[in-house]
């Protein structure tokens, strides 16, 4: 089969579709054919090496996370998937840029429903199950103010949607271009990140400070810097790391890796297909164009997700 391989820690316009051996399920594993895959940050991560101290790779590496597709073939011990069923999943480093893949049942494997096409599919595990998994970690309640960090990104869209859908007041930061898309999503107020200082137009719109800042793009000391639109004895969340003290009793949280629950993918599947969560495809790439993909989202401005479709 082909596939987009890394051969060691490399640039990414040094990709190459490759042939790589045709997977097979082993015990508790699916293999998938598949039909759109999405790419993460962190993706580009693991093939520069660039989070190699924390995720290391082993050689070769084929790209991708995330999946959507048909079961191809299912191994011992597998109940309630059969060949045939559409499907989409979070198969961590087993390579999701590839005709096939492999995958594990479980809380990131989900079935896909009817109405939710395999590109919108894709786009769905990484982002929105660590949205979901940021929003309750941070306990983020109906009522409560949240400034969204990063909100056009891939997680920041659902980030945005969910915490609307909670009944919270949601701020956004958003270029002026994209300023109307994000109120579409669910944002009260927008903030110009490239224009105003965030933490100072948040507390204009806010005075008293936000009860939650979810930062997708800062890490270390910028994570401080955010937590000052945070009131005094507020909360902050991110996937990436920063000072365990962030004055002002401001608590940090730092998810890191998701670990979602049962039914959080397939919630999200439900909402996508019925058309209560919006799915943001910023660009759409055929598998010959991989390489492009990749180098195209690593340094263009893409709103939502980039997905490569496979033949």
């Amino acid at each position: 089969m082909k596939a987009l391989v890394a051969t060691e820690y490399q640039a990414l316009d040094r990709l190459a579709l490759a042939d790589r051996p045709m997977p097979s399920a082993g015990p508790g594993e699916l293999v998938l054919k598949v039909e759109a895959a999405a790419l993460n940050p962190l993706d580009l991560a693991l093939v520069t090496g660039a989070a190699r101290e924390l995720y290391p790779v082993r050689h070769p590496l084929v790209v991708g996370m995330d999946v959507a597709g048909t079961v191809e073939e299912v191994g011992a011990g597998v109940v309630g998937y059969a060949p045939g069923d559409p499907v989409l999943a979070f198969v961590g480093q087993a390579g999701a840029v590839a005709e096939y893949t492999v995958a594990a049942p479980g809380p990131r494997l989900a079935p896909r429903p009817p109405g939710l096409d395999a590109v919108r599919a894709a786009a769905l595990p990484e982002s929105g199950m660590t949205a979901v998994c940021l929003l309750r970690a941070v306990g983020l309640r109906a009522g409560e103010s949240v400034l969204v960090v990063g909100a056009t990104g891939g997680i920041g869209l659902y980030a945005v949607q969910l915490a609307h859908s909670l009944g919270a007041r949601v701020i956004a930061t958003a270029t002026a271009q994209d300023a109307a898309y994000v109120r579409e999503l669910g944002a009260a107020d927008t903030v110009d990140y490239r224009e105003r200082d965030v933490v100072q137009e948040t507390l204009t719109l806010v005075p008293a400070g936000v009860d939650v800042v979810v930062d997708l793009v800062n890490r270390g000391d910028g994570l401080a810097e955010s937590a000052r639109a945070a009131r005094p004895g507020g909360r902050l969340v991110s996937p990436l790391y920063g000072p365990p003290d962030l004055g002002r009793e401001v608590s940090p949280v730092y998810i890191g890796s998701f670990t979602p629950e049962p039914g959080d993918l397939e919630s999200l599947a439900r909402r996508a297909a019925d058309g209560t969560l919006r799915v943001e495809i910023g660009a759409r790439y055929p598998f010959a164009e991989a390489v492009t993909a990749v180098t195209d989202f690593a340094t263009k401005h893409i709103r939502g997700k980039v997905v490569v479709t496979v033949p």
